[in-house]
């Protein structure tokens, strides 16, 4: 017991050495005031500067196609011909591919025929109903001159009734043959498969290729995927925090590991109007110029926005920034260079290690070293300037 007291009164006399040197080295208004002058303090200082600054925001994305599309043709058949490859530019409504065509020439043969033998029905029909009007017409002479009974001319109209519904059919059938004419001229045509899209450029290129000659493919098979490459489109993603800053036809500055010493101008062109649940971010879309086509979809990209700019400030380096009670601040250098001024400052868009700062005699130059041990009215002596010069 004797010996744990010892060993506390050995340890608070030991703190008490310490604070007392603690106290005796650092300085103090009292010891101040003691001393006749204030200590000096070393720093470092930067001048203040007055220009232009602007926020931006780099965001990672990757490039897409503006347009695609799989072409596939509309009926079955055995590939005879595909007249484009992988990377092959395409013409607006070009034929790429050719299916063997005989089952189709076949129909459309006898659906030609069908309708032949349609149409000389009707033309039997037509004939058979004239003479029937020329029968009525002579029975209805013989009755006024009383030489037929009326029931003979009832029989004569309704024979004459009976061949017009018989016109009506035929002509219906024909109708009918016509239609299945054209619907296997229709299917004929499709075994010659185009390349046809609404909108965007005349050319486009071929993106993926699935099938190869000779084989035989079923209706709607996915034939060549068909890609839009002037203007590429890129994408990337934002926070809540970026995102009210961004609006259409805003410029951005984009960079790829394919092209490192060069960059390419683009716009935003549409903003998500919501927020995905999974990531909290919403979907930003731009468009690129790409009339090289050097840019692919799939490639990464890095964008770099302009979110807000100032064409006149006060910037200081943002060494110079210090933050107490809870207030952000300067300690500017006074005139004779002998001592420093706290002011209260708004802090604006930081670029880089540059900083928009707010507030009232500011004058023309800032600490951006030594700050800790500085207070209002300080005496300093200046080391050097963030240039590097010796004061």
């Amino acid at each position: 017991m004797r010996k744990k007291i010892w060993f506390t009164i050995a340890l608070l006399v030991v703190a008490g050495v310490v604070t007392w040197l603690l106290v005796d080295y650092l300085p103090s208004p009292e010891k101040t005031s003691r001393a006749g002058k204030a200590r000096v303090v070393p720093v470092e200082v930067a001048n203040i500067e007055r220009g232009p600054i602007e926020l931006r925001r780099s965001f990672t994305g990757t490039l897409e196609a503006a347009a695609e599309f799989v072409v596939a043709p509309k009926v079955s058949g055995r590939i005879e011909q595909l007249s484009v490859d992988l990377a092959d530019t395409v013409t607006r409504g070009q034929i790429v591919a050719r299916l063997d065509n005989d089952e189709y020439v076949q129909s459309v043969r006898q659906a030609q025929a069908d309708l032949a033998v349609a149409q000389a029905n009707l033309a039997e029909a037509k004939s058979q109903l004239t003479l029937t009007k020329r029968e009525l017409q002579r029975i209805e002479d013989l009755r006024k001159r009383g030489m037929t009974s009326a029931s003979q001319e009832d029989a004569a109209k309704a024979n004459q009734l009976a061949k017009q519904a018989h016109v009506e059919v035929t002509q219906a059938q024909v109708a009918r043959a016509e239609a299945v004419l054209e619907s296997a001229r229709i299917r004929l045509g499709y075994t010659e498969v185009s390349a046809g899209w609404r909108g965007g450029a005349d050319q486009r290129v071929v993106a993926e290729r699935y099938v190869d000659e000779g084989q035989t493919v079923s209706a709607n098979k996915e034939l060549l995927r068909i890609v839009e490459l002037d203007p590429i489109t890129a994408v990337f993603f934002v926070t809540e925090q970026d995102y009210a800053r961004l609006q259409p036809d805003q410029h951005v500055l984009l960079n790829t590991d394919a092209y490192p010493d060069e960059s390419f101008d683009g716009r935003i062109v549409r903003i998500a109007p919501v927020f995905r649940e999974s990531t909290r971010q919403a979907r930003v879309e731009l468009q690129v110029a790409n009339p090289e086509l050097r840019l692919k979809p799939g490639m990464f990209v890095r964008a770099t926005v302009i979110l807000d700019q100032v064409a006149e400030t006060t910037i200081v380096p943002e060494q110079a920034l210090v933050k107490r009670d809870g207030q952000h601040g300067l300690f500017v250098v006074a005139a004779d260079g002998k001592s420093v001024t706290w002011r209260a400052v708004q802090v604006g868009i930081r670029e880089g290690d540059r900083v928009q700062v707010m507030g009232e005699d500011l004058g023309k130059q800032v600490v951006t070293l030594g700050q800790q041990l500085l207070d209002d009215q300080s005496a300093i002596s200046i080391a050097k300037t963030r240039e590097g010069a010796s004061q």
